[in-house]
């Protein structure tokens, strides 16, 4: 069973402030009304060493500069695809006060920000030449019980790696639903969604957002919540990272652990198809308590695979499973069914089960860490109801096709059960949009330092063919899978929420500081 979750997890990793002061922080203003429009700034000219230096003195954090011994380390992100970005700076913001700095030093020069968490954006948007990287990885708190807040609420800082968030919140018998990439940082997360194996039980991270605080570009430090600054707390449920300003802490709502059992099914090429036509089906009227995918994977062959988490005993599970079983008709040539903790449970997800918590972390973001970056590409899009039988041999044909022309790579198609809290949610009552759908699909391929130039050539050719011949692009696509390929992004990442998060944009961010090139616009 690990063995599964841990080919699973390669292929998917393409996929101290206190606490106390992270609901009720002195001096967080209300914007109740929209902020005036800054002024302009009083010069915008190449800053100087002198100015750089200043900044640096300033800071409670630390600024590195391209002569630093840490910067060639300090600049990657967690794809190798953007390793020839080069900012200007990187700002390790401590404090929010950190951040209104960096931001108003980088409006007075003229230079260009880009927040970071992670540094996991699909897009490479967490850095850029030229560049002030504004990093929030030193504020990493987590507070199972956050103050002045409803019971069963934590307090997380906004750099928080997502393995230490479900490692202190489950040590204090409290859950957060997110995804399963153990290097992700929780800001980037919530803020573009956060779907992940629990989201059918508890909803999607930003579901679970009760409260924030958040740099905006003339540098005030805010303070949201559905009764502060209510229509910025709506954009920052799902309206993506970087587009508003800088999140420094969250306030989520938690759950009581449940009984986790996960399961696996490894089924003969042959039976693809019907693998996926069983699994639609089946998904459609599942209890929410079972999260699941199907994942159809090259690398080492193809494999056609049922994987998931349940929030349910090991034989309730087993008796959820049977009549998908039974419809598949092909007996596994792998099966798994077993309870495990929570923690223990997160780790086989993230693809660590041998490791430790330390361990499971970046090996460039930490010295105890051992996890290595992962070159890939990805792409996107839902699946509105099960599809029929022509549109499922195109999948199947896709993943056969991606196998031949490029049996050096990894990568496949990953459909991921959505429905139940997912889908009871309006589509309007938060940004993200994507609600009412029985699946998303997540296509991605990845490779190692040895592959060629054809090779990677051959993949972009994939993508670009599924986009084509596989997708039904007007149901969308996942903003924290942020695709810059993708044309008529804005659509499909926010549809009918893009107007409302455009004039949120125009209130909070009118001279456009938060820019990148899949940015949400101003309202025109």
């Amino acid at each position: 069973m690990q063995d599964a979750h841990l080919g699973r997890r390669a292929f998917l990793k393409t996929a101290a402030l206190s606490m106390a002061g992270l609901a009720g922080a002195a001096g967080l203003a209300d914007c109740g009304s929209p902020a005036p429009k800054p002024p302009p700034p009083k010069r915008v000219r190449p800053a100087t060493a002198a100015e750089w230096a200043v900044l640096a003195a300033s800071l409670a954090g630390r600024l590195v500069r391209p002569a630093d011994p840490s910067y060639p380390t300090d600049r990657l992100l967690y794809n190798p695809l953007f390793d020839d970005l080069y900012p200007a700076a990187i700002a390790y913001c401590a404090t929010s006060d950190d951040v209104a700095r960096s931001i108003s030093f980088a409006r007075d020069h003229g230079i260009a920000v880009a927040p970071r968490a992670g540094g996991h954006s699909y897009g490479g948007y967490s850095s850029g030449d030229g560049r002030l990287v504004i990093d929030v990885t030193s504020m990493r708190a987590v507070a199972p019980t956050a103050s002045q807040a409803p019971p069963g609420s934590a307090g997380v800082q906004a750099g928080a790696r997502l393995i230490d968030v479900y490692n202190a919140l489950g040590n204090a018998g409290r859950l957060l639903p997110g995804g399963s990439c153990p290097s992700v940082g929780i800001a980037g997360l919530a803020l573009g969604g956060g779907v992940g194996v629990f989201a059918r039980q508890f909803g999607i991270t930003a579901d679970n957002i009760e409260a924030l605080t958040i740099v905006t570009a003339d540098s005030r430090t805010l303070s949201c919540s559905p009764s502060s600054n209510a229509d910025l707390f709506w954009a920052c449920r799902g309206g993506g990272g970087g587009n508003f300003g800088i999140v420094t802490d969250f306030t989520f709502k938690t759950y009581p652990l449940p009984d986790v059992t996960l399961f696996t099914y490894d089924f003969p090429w042959a039976a693809a198809a019907a693998v996926l036509g069983s699994w639609q089906h089946w998904t459609v009227s599942l209890d929410p308590a079972v999260w699941s995918n199907c994942q159809l994977l090259s690398g080492d062959g193809t494999t056609a695979r049922i994987a998931g988490v349940s929030c349910s005993s090991s034989a309730q599970t087993a008796a959820w499973l049977q009549p998908l079983l039974a419809a598949i008709g092909t007996p596994p040539t792998y099966a798994f069914v077993g309870g495990e903790s929570y923690i223990n449970a997160m780790m086989v997800e993230a693809g660590c089960s041998a490791l430790t918590v330390a361990a499971c972390h970046l090996e460039t973001a930490t010295p105890s860490g051992s996890l290595s970056r992962q070159a890939f590409r990805a792409s996107s899009n839902y699946v509105a109801r099960p599809m029929d039988a022509a549109s499922l041999q195109r999948v199947v044909d896709s993943v056969d096709a991606f196998a031949a022309s490029t049996p050096a790579l990894g990568g496949g198609m990953v459909f991921d059960a959505l429905g139940g809290a997912v889908n009871t949610v309006a589509p309007g009552a938060t940004a993200f949009v994507h609600r009412g759908f029985l699946a998303s699909i997540q296509t991605s391929y990845n490779w190692t330092s040895d592959a060629t130039a054809s090779e990677i050539a051959a993949g972009d050719q994939w993508l670009a063919q599924v986009q084509g011949d596989v997708y039904d692009i007007s149901t969308g696509a996942y903003q924290n899978y942020i695709d810059p390929s993708l044309t008529g992004w804005a659509a499909a990442y926010y549809g009918s929420n893009l107007a409302r998060l455009e004039s949120v944009k125009a209130v909070v961010d009118p001279d456009d500081v938060f820019t990148f090139a899949q940015s949400i616009p101003l309202a025109r």
